[in-house]
């Protein structure tokens, strides 16, 4: 049997208009599709081809799974939600690679991007990424609250805007309250916080509040947040929603 293919696959972060043609192009490939359940039912379904859904947390056995099934010979497509290497599938596969069997390592891996939800959010609603900007994910999964705390409290202190992926959950109701606490410590109260609820589906919400007023509450998993840096303003345009953005050059005013 020859040598297996699997393709990591971003679908973006909603409706098919967002799905690239290189990822339309794999999708098309793929004997069999792997991945959590709600992104698998994103793709349409095709005859012939094998469907395997798995929960969430279950990152490492989807991969290994994938893996061993693409080393059987197969072409075989991993399915991520936004952007595979962001928060995603792409860093999960190459981890179950790395402590995995040496076949593994001879696949042919295709990464295939997608467009993330911080991107999604910030074109909904201007620029606010417009200069320089981190990530982080509020999740303390696979990381100590404390090193999501000093993270959020450097990043302000640096002049970040951020993006907030994985905000809240049932477990852990308190902690976006928390980070929000952080960084009114650290930033001035007028500073934009964006609440981008499903971007790209049918439900989507957007909504634009001031540091002072930003509260837990307003969001949840499916919303990405971003809060900008000092610098962040606010374009006001008659009749239509205000352009958030961030000055190209640190210090324009």
């Amino acid at each position: 049997m020859g040598k297996g293919k699997l393709f990591i696959v971003g679908l973006g972060p909603g409706e098919a208009r967002y799905l690239t043609p290189e990822a339309s192009e794999a999708l098309a490939q793929a004997e069999a599709l792997y991945g959590y359940q709600p992104y698998l039912e994103r793709v349409p379904v095709r005859v012939g081809q094998a469907r395997n859904p798995s929960d969430n947390r279950e990152e490492l056995t989807r991969a290994g799974a994938a893996l061993a099934h693409a080393a059987a010979g197969a072409t075989v497509a991993m399915v991520s939600g936004g952007d595979p290497g962001v928060f995603a599938m792409a860093a999960a596969v190459i981890e179950a690679i790395e402590a995995g069997p040496a076949e593994w390592r001879a696949l042919d891996l295709v990464i295939v991007p997608g467009i993330t939800a911080m991107l999604a959010v910030a074109a909904k609603c201007g620029a606010p990424l417009g200069h320089d900007f981190c990530a982080i994910s509020l999740s303390d999964n696979l990381k100590p609250w404390e090193v999501i705390e000093k993270r959020l409290r450097l990043a302000a202190q640096a002049g970040f805007a951020m993006a907030f992926y994985n905000p809240v959950s049932k477990a852990r109701p308190h902690q976006l309250d928390t980070a929000f606490d952080i960084l009114r410590a650290e930033l001035p109260a007028s500073v934009p916080v964006i609440f981008g609820r499903a971007v790209g589906r049918p439900d989507e919400r957007m909504r634009v509040v001031p540091l002072a007023n930003a509260r837990g509450h307003m969001a949840d998993m499916a919303t990405c947040i971003i809060v900008g840096s000092p610098e962040t303003r606010l374009v006001e345009r008659p009749g239509l929603p205000a352009l958030v953005y961030t000055p190209r050059r640190a210090g324009d005013d």
